[in-house]
């Protein structure tokens, strides 16, 4: 029997929110009503998860992260302390806003205080460091770094660096062994 959610007392978790088995849910944060967060996930500390917005499986939310309806985050994705996700282009405190959704894909890593301008896609495995302002598409495995962000290297499944962003990659990651082959097709 799959685990029940964990939601603690304080969080805020509207009625017409799916939360998959397995999630926990820690203090003060909202989970809006017709939002969905998938299975095995931990949403942390203040997260604030928007209508519409999706979570897949697996992911964690770091403390005080706000995922605006638009965000879409696919399974096992991390995003650290303090990542910021806009959803409009030209917001103003009056008129009408114009949500332009952002994708987050499997397995990408989103560093403490990076800031995720809306309308982009996070590519794969991609890795977006602490502190990047992403103002364009990221491609899959790809390390991103800087103001506006830029590609600064090649990341693995695992992680880690494995190469530069002239470099060409190794045959496989000398971290974990996964063949080049099996980290592009992951």
């Amino acid at each position: 029997m799959p685990a029940q959610a964990s939601i603690h007392p304080s969080a805020i978790v509207e009625e017409g929110a799916t939360v998959g088995p397995g999630t926990s849910i820690w203090h003060r944060s909202h989970v809006r009503a017709g939002s969905r967060i998938g299975a095995d996930c931990t949403i942390g500390f203040a997260v604030y998860v928007d209508t519409e917005v999706v979570v897949g499986d697996r992911c964690k939310v770091q403390n005080h992260v706000s995922l605006f309806r638009g965000v879409t985050l696919e399974d096992e994705v991390f995003v650290g302390p303090a990542g910021t996700f806009s959803n409009d282009l030209y917001p103003r405190a009056v008129g009408d806003w114009e949500v332009v959704p952002t994708y987050v894909r499997r397995g990408a890593t989103i560093g403490a205080n990076a800031t995720i301008v809306c309308g982009v896609d996070l590519g794969a495995w991609s890795m977006i460091a602490a502190g990047a302002v992403v103002t364009t598409d990221v491609p899959p495995h790809s390390l991103v770094m800087g103001t506006p962000a830029r590609v600064r290297g090649w990341v693995c499944v695992c992680g880690r660096r494995v190469a530069g962003v002239d470099g060409p990659l190794p045959h496989s990651c000398p971290h974990c062994g996964r063949s080049a082959e099996a980290m592009m097709a992951s």
